[in-house]
């Protein structure tokens, strides 16, 4: 026979700060009517049985810790909408990188250029790639011409990091979005007015 083997203990799926969970012998109570009131853990626990809710200690670290009454169904469902909605709001910049080659024409240029302002509205940095093929890399200071007029095309939207560089066989640029677009606003444009301009003063 095979000897028995020892597999650790399952880890129980119990609610930590919860009711009976809750290890301190003292909490500040709070209530929905809005009492605050500093008591036995057994004593809030029971009163919060008493209104049919759960206590849920809601900061432990504090001196002494907070627990509040309340139904921990819809207080777990309220705690991860919140975090949704913050996961929703924080935006993650990201680098786009877009591919060049020294001989780009003006249809292709265009059309990453218009990629380009796209990514800055969103908050995102670009990265402007030339590859050089063969003897291309002969010609190097065409690349970097290229570079340089794509980030000059930007100035609206991004702010150019930089001088371009080399790097074995590709030039490159930076591009970081200007403040106006970090949240994915797009820029004011000027307000016409038809107001005829006051006389300058005599």
């Amino acid at each position: 026979m095979y000897p028995g083997r020892n597999f650790p203990p399952r880890r129980q799926n119990r609610r930590e700060n919860v009711n009976e969970s809750i290890r301190v012998r003292e909490v500040r109570a709070v209530f929905p009517d809005g009492t605050t009131e500093v008591m036995p853990t057994a004593v809030a626990l029971r009163k919060a049985q008493d209104l049919g809710l759960d206590l849920v200690l809601i900061a432990p670290t504090a001196v002494p810790p907070v627990a509040k009454a309340v139904d921990f169904g819809h207080y777990q469902y309220d705690l991860k909408k919140k975090q949704h909605d913050a996961r929703k709001k924080q935006h993650v910049v990201q680098v786009k990188e877009l591919k060049f080659r020294p001989n780009t024409d003006d249809h292709d240029y265009d059309f990453k250029k218009n990629h380009a302002i796209r990514f800055l509205q969103e908050g995102n940095r670009v990265k402007a790639v030339v590859q050089f093929r063969g003897r291309e890399i002969a010609h190097a200071d065409l690349g970097k011409k290229l570079l340089m007029r794509f980030g000059a095309d930007l100035t609206a939207y991004g702010t150019v990091e930089g001088m371009p560089r080399m790097e074995g066989r590709n030039a490159h640029v930076l591009i970081s979005p200007v403040k106006t677009f970090v949240k994915g606003d797009k820029p004011e444009k000027p307000e016409k007015s038809d107001k005829p301009a006051p006389p300058a003063a005599s």
